[in-house]
């Protein structure tokens, strides 16, 4: 692979209450399947493995944007990688289920969390994966109305009916016949999280081990709830995003974005497109700048470092990104920066949720 020379070391840690020790970056992939192709992503696969990382993640609904078209191809260019390296004991492999959404209704007629619905959807994730376990298998988000996906505001209650013994009884007859490891939640609520914690304690059933949401320097909504909740329950931050879409990366300020970059090919996507976020980004670029750091990699370390992070899950479309991303992990932030991210944040405070 034509990569340059690398020093940074790989760091791990536990993940919430489970006994793998897992690395402190994990690779996305949502790009498999769109932006990436089926030999890109073996590419970035075995480079991630050769750094170290040990913890993949994907979805049923991947590539994104979701398209009936592209739906699971991320997880069968995973599954050709399987089945063509055989190291499958190598790697903690996460992948998750939709739930009921609009952009969703492509991948299954009965969208949702019952027994039918998980047995039906990790079936087909296996198959293409072509493996016969998940480590950890994710609810990809609420079945109900909550504020997830970058929505504001107070939600009105819908007609949703707590099915969460339901749920939590599926997940632990796919774990007790061996086709997942553990279980977690992601775009979640702090209160759907403690419901998951309470009844899977009230009904001895399998809690939760971690919590996939969004979290970066324009998006640390999940500091308010969340992260004491992990902090005092053992839960797993497993956080994505950590580039805010690559907004973080400094490429949009500084013009090396091309046209094939995600926030300019798919523009649909505004959450980190606001006045506030573009202000907020060029705050955090003079702070990188101030302190002779490379604003990803500076963006991607606080993220890291954090102490409800067990893994930060990075995503790139081409291996030199992957690099890049990758040699964040050898990046500590001293008081000096820290004091001026905080400074930043003060002025522009979460303008991406």
């Amino acid at each position: 692979m034509n990569v340059k020379n690398h020093n940074a070391a790989m760091r791990y840690g536990p993940f919430g209450t489970t006994d793998w020790q897992v690395s402190r970056i994990a690779l996305g992939t949502m790009t498999f399947g769109q932006q990436n192709t089926e030999a890109d992503g073996h590419r970035q696969l075995d480079y991630a493995l050769e750094r170290g990382i040990n913890l993949i993640d994907t979805a049923e609904m991947y590539s994104v944007p979701p398209r009936p078209e592209t739906q699971g191809s991320t997880e069968r260019i995973i599954g050709t990688w399987i089945r063509a390296r055989n190291n499958r004991s190598q790697y903690y492999l996460a992948s998750k289920i939709a739930g009921p959404n609009q952009m969703a209704e492509h991948i299954r007629p009965d969208l949702g969390y019952g027994k039918k619905q998980l047995r039906e959807a990790i079936g087909k994730s296996l198959d293409r994966l072509q493996t016969d376990h998940l480590d950890l298998y994710q609810l990809h988000w609420p079945e109900r109305r909550a504020n997830f996906f970058g929505v504001r505001g107070v939600q009105e209650l819908d007609a949703w009916e707590d099915n969460f013994q339901e749920m939590l009884e599926g997940l632990r007859d796919l774990q007790s016949e061996g086709l997942i490891r553990h279980w977690g939640m992601s775009n979640e609520t702090p209160w759907g999280l403690m419901h998951a914690l309470r009844t899977a304690e009230r009904y001895d059933l399998p809690a939760p081990v971690s919590i996939q949401n969004p979290y970066s320097l324009l998006a640390r909504g999940f500091e308010n709830g969340l992260a004491e909740i992990c902090l005092r329950e053992s839960v797993a931050g497993f956080h994505y995003s950590p580039l805010a879409m690559g907004r973080l990366s400094g490429k949009y300020l500084n013009g090396t974005a091309d046209v094939g970059s995600r926030l300019n090919q798919f523009t649909h996507y505004t959450r980190y497109n606001g006045a506030n976020s573009l202000a907020a980004t060029e705050a955090y670029a003079a702070v990188a700048q101030k302190h002779g750091l490379n604003m990803a990699q500076m963006a991607l370390a606080f993220v890291t470092d954090r102490p409800f992070t067990q893994s930060n899950i990075i995503g790139a479309t081409t291996l030199d990104q992957l690099q890049d991303n990758l040699d964040s992990i050898d990046v500590h932030l001293s008081e000096a920066v820290l004091a001026d991210l905080e400074a930043v944040h003060e002025r522009y405070p979460n303008p991406a949720v």
